[in-house]
């Protein structure tokens, strides 16, 4: 669980979730959502970015232990395709079809966006933490 490699991939994968979310969500993903919000002011302009750290550090040592399991030794781009794949559709689309169905964020276009931007974003994170795993695991 706190292995080098699993440490390794926390960062990787933390840095990833900050940096490749501001990517996705803040340069990418908000000029396509912005004629989708139902309710408007519930973003906040500028985000808590100590607490927003903490949450991506946290998803990335999450992300990266459970992949480890998972993972069980095989360690390839495919592989953590796969994986990342899997939780992006998992909370992109099931957990945003849920929040569609009982809460007034996006509309339905912008459900499905935000689902595909998830999922773009956790493969990405799955091929980090494979190479990660990959180049690390037999070291650590």
């Amino acid at each position: 669980m706190f292995s080098k490699t699993n440490l390794i991939s926390t960062l990787v994968t933390f840095l990833w979730g900050f940096l490749g979310g501001y990517l996705l969500w803040g340069i990418i993903g908000d000029p396509l959502l912005e004629d989708h919000v139902v309710v408007a002011g519930l973003s906040r302009e500028i985000p808590d970015f100590a607490i927003l750290a903490l949450g991506c550090l946290i998803m990335g040592f999450v992300f990266s232990t459970i992949y480890s399991k998972w993972a069980r030794g095989t360690h390839g781009i495919s592989h953590g395709l796969k994986f990342g794949l899997g939780i992006g559709v998992f909370i992109g689309f099931g957990s945003g079809l849920i929040d569609y169905a009982t809460a007034n964020l996006l509309d339905f276009s912008g459900t499905i966006i935000n689902g595909i931007i998830y999922t773009i974003h956790f493969s990405v994170m799955g091929i980090l933490a494979s190479l990660v795993y990959g180049k690390f695991a037999s070291e650590g």
